[in-house]
């Protein structure tokens, strides 16, 4: 069964990847950038070049989300298989997301939209403004045939910040959601990754007893600093190309701060915007 780690972009999904897969996937909690691998993105083209999906086509795409998640799961057959994705759970043509049989839950990460723009827009290398309408409008990202990054061939329907948000909380109704806000994860990491790694387990039925050494590990190697560096001195393959140049995928982290950087005008167009949002995640 599939465990979505799901958020709209720029929000700290690769924290909570990183975090998991040097906690569950290595043996001693060390990070490196390899280990992500463990964790695919959904929808990849790839999964639907495996079932002979003609994938320059969207719609056939979209029609075959739920069966390339079959095939997932028939061939991890009890096993957790840990998704990333930041694709909205709305229906586009018809076509469901994906459903209650093949997910076993989902770990939402959401952040404050006033600082989701800033980083937005230096990974698109797009202005604010540009970034503020990006987060206001029902986005389709990806469809970059050439992209350097294999995830980004295929098109991801995103919707816009507050639909993505709202549309996940389906999974509350099952109690197979947990959500983790960004500012969480970067203020208490210790406990807000124990709060992950118990939901997991209850998920799964499954005993667990925590690793303290490899816990501290996987803290300590998947600090934004050490991220930072690491991208330094190895290719991080997630990092976006633009005009033949690399876009530095670690650059704002705990330092990204809306008070300082982004105008009066842009975060009261925000907080109008998300004002339901932003008040019940207590962001203003």
């Amino acid at each position: 069964m599939i465990i979505w780690v799901a958020s709209y972009p720029k929000s700290g999904n690769t924290m909570v990847r990183s975090l998991l897969s040097a906690y569950l996937f290595t043996k001693d909690g060390n990070f490196n950038f390899e280990t992500l691998k463990n964790i695919s993105q959904f929808p990849d083209i790839t999964f639907f070049k495996k079932l002979g999906v003609d994938v320059s086509k969207d719609d056939e795409v979209l029609k075959n989300y739920i069966r390339a998640q079959e095939e997932i799961n028939k061939k991890n057959k009890k096993a957790i298989t840990f998704l990333k994705t930041h694709s909205t759970l709305h229906s586009i043509n018809s076509h469901k997301f994906t459903n209650y049989q093949n997910t076993c839950g989902v770990i939402y990460i959401v952040r404050d939209p006033r600082n989701v723009v800033l980083s937005y827009a230096n990974h698109n290398q797009i202005t604010i403004e540009q970034a503020v309408k990006a987060l206001k409008s029902f986005r389709v990202l990806g469809g970059v045939k050439n992209s350097n990054i294999a995830a980004d061939r295929g098109l991801t329907h995103v919707g816009s910040w507050s639909s993505h948000y709202n549309v996940w909380k389906e999974f509350k109704k099952t109690n197979r959601y947990l959500l983790i806000k960004y500012e969480d994860l970067i203020s208490d990491t210790k406990m807000t990754f124990l709060k992950i790694l118990n939901f997991i387990y209850i998920l799964g039925n499954a005993k667990h007893t925590v690793d303290q050494d490899k816990l501290n590990n996987a803290i300590k190697t998947t600090s934004f600093e050490n991220l930072q560096q690491m991208e330094k001195t190895t290719f991080f393959e997630e990092a976006k190309k633009i005009n033949k140049q690399y876009v530095t995928f670690f650059k704002y982290g705990p330092k990204n701060n809306w008070k300082k950087n982004l105008s009066n005008e842009l975060s009261k167009d925000l907080e109008k915007e998300f004002k339901n949002e932003m008040k019940e995640l207590g962001y203003i």
